[in-house]
């Protein structure tokens, strides 16, 4: 991290999509879409770092002209687009998603597992245990809708070794209160934990294999291209931005940020409401 710019050192744009680039809603606005497009027909490598699966990203990576290794699932996976060619997964082991699958029987929390694909079935896929709001939620903010079935039964089919990503979806106070302090009870806290974990948006609470992260994803996809750490602006606004923040030459949080992702940027811009995320860019590399 920077704590100045030097824009003619820039090659690439790593970007947080939801409450960062995307405006609220997830709607990528025409203003954003156009000066994203006008900053990789200057030479800017685009790379979206999200917690989104690719399949829930391809509506906004298609009209912005992205192309190249993007990060998927906090770094879980990192596929070269639009082949989808996979060229990382980091999965979570089976013992502690079935210890995760337990928690959410007995605390009655909506849960959903990201499954990887097998010979059986190539794509990967998403499965939760009980219809309901929040998978009505998530459907609506992605298009993914999780289907139904037995979480442990679908763990122990052939082929399945782990699984790319969990996620309880909650109310704040219930993630915060009830379920992360029995998380860490179980797993540890900190550098400590045998699991990564992070609120993505307010009521999502994701665990994933303790190496993944968005920090790691970048590396693997700045490698992949040939770009410097210190080449690269990253743009985020939640906790699971902070380890690609500490890769980055240069980080970028809009205003409606954490307050701890605010206080570890760079620079603070507008709001995604305000399309921040456009305004910088124009100002430091369209004028």
């Amino acid at each position: 991290m920077s704590t100045s710019l030097d824009t003619s050192k820039i090659k690439a744009l790593a970007l947080d999509l939801d409450g960062t680039l995307l405006a609220p809603g997830a709607v990528l606005s025409e203003r954003t879409a156009r000066v994203i497009n006008a900053c990789r027909e200057k030479g800017l490598q685009i790379i979206f770092a999200t917690g989104r699966a690719r399949e829930a990203a391809e509506k906004f990576r298609i009209p912005l002209g992205a192309e190249g290794p993007m990060v998927y699932f906090n770094g879980a996976i990192v596929a070269d687009m639009p082949s989808g060619k996979t060229l990382h997964t980091c999965l979570m082991d089976k013992e502690s998603v079935e210890f995760c699958i337990d928690l959410s029987r007995q605390l009655d929390i909506y849960y959903q597992v990201y499954f990887p694909g097998t010979a059986a079935r190539p794509e990967s896929f998403l499965m939760a245990e009980k219809a309901g709001a929040q998978r009505d939620m998530y459907h609506n903010h992605t298009g993914i809708l999780a289907e139904l079935g037995d979480l442990k039964e679908a763990l122990g089919k052939p082929g399945i070794t782990g699984v790319v990503k969990t996620m309880y979806l909650a109310e704040p106070e219930v993630l915060d209160s009830v379920l992360r302090p029995k998380l860490e009870d179980h797993f540890g806290k900190g550098p400590g934990s045998a699991v990564y974990m992070a609120r993505t948006l307010k009521t999502f609470l994701e665990v994933m294999n303790i190496t993944v992260s968005k920090g790691s994803g970048l590396s693997i996809a700045l490698n992949r291209l040939g770009i410097k750490s210190e080449e690269v602006i990253a743009f985020g606004d939640e906790e699971n931005d902070l380890p690609m923040f500490k890769i980055a030459g240069y980080s970028v949080a809009p205003a409606n940020a954490k307050d701890a992702v605010k206080a570890a940027a760079d620079l603070v811009i507008g709001t995604n409401a305000e399309d921040g995320v456009a305004v910088f860019l124009e100002e430091a590399f369209l004028r």
